[in-house]
């Protein structure tokens, strides 16, 4: 045990830990996002039998975690390869390029899961042009020591209005583009509200 704690501690083997650290916690987040996710998707969009749902919910679970994993594994790779090639310097731009070619490795082809992540992503991407506030989300400092500003509330305003302008258009003149999870859920809230045949269909059940 002594050799092993003397390997976990030695910087010289840091950067390889780290990339099986990243690849851990990957995973552990991947199924702490999805499994509850899938779960609710599954209870209120969910079709067959619960076997053929509870399968549903284990491959997507599955898919995001390891999808996960092996981004921050490749991700990190990347970056300590371009490191090593440039003399042990880092540059700022390594992190793009390292998320560039993960982002294509891991997340580029084209599924529900995917599709779902990249959009999150992106989504975030856009958001942080948006000018920030001069006060944090909190007080805490992080280990980093950057704290996140939350975006400018008129410039939010401004914002969500747009983005919830946009989607609704879009659901209602070309649902065939909005991503299948959103537009069931869009079904759910703005369609199937429209229809019913008695009290219970009015407010217990939907159909």
């Amino acid at each position: 045990m002594s050799s092993i704690e003397a390997i976990l501690s030695n910087p010289a083997y840091h950067d390889y830990l780290a990339i099986l650290k990243g690849a851990r916690n990957g995973f552990v987040y991947g199924v702490k996002v999805r499994f509850p996710h899938a779960l609710i998707m599954a209870i209120l969009f969910g079709r067959g039998d619960w076997k053929t749902r509870l399968r549903a919910i284990y491959r997507a679970t599955k898919q995001h975690a390891l999808n996960l994993a092996k981004f921050v594994s490749l991700y990190k790779t990347l970056l300590l390869v371009q490191k090593k090639i440039n003399g042990g310097k880092e540059r700022s731009f390594d992190t793009f390029i390292a998320g560039l070619i993960g982002g294509y490795v891991v997340f580029g082809d084209r599924n529900a899961v995917n599709e779902q992540i990249v959009l999150y992503v992106c989504s975030r991407v856009v958001a942080s042009f948006l000018s920030r506030a001069k006060t944090p989300y909190n007080t805490s400092s992080p280990a980093s020591g950057v704290r996140p500003l939350p975006p400018d509330a008129t410039q939010f305003s401004i914002f969500a209005a747009v983005c919830w302008g946009a989607v609704m258009w879009l659901f209602n003149e070309r649902g065939e583009t909005i991503q299948p999870g959103m537009f069931n859920s869009m079904t759910y809230l703005y369609r199937d509200s429209e229809h019913w045949n008695n009290l219970r269909t009015l407010l217990w059940h939907n159909k």
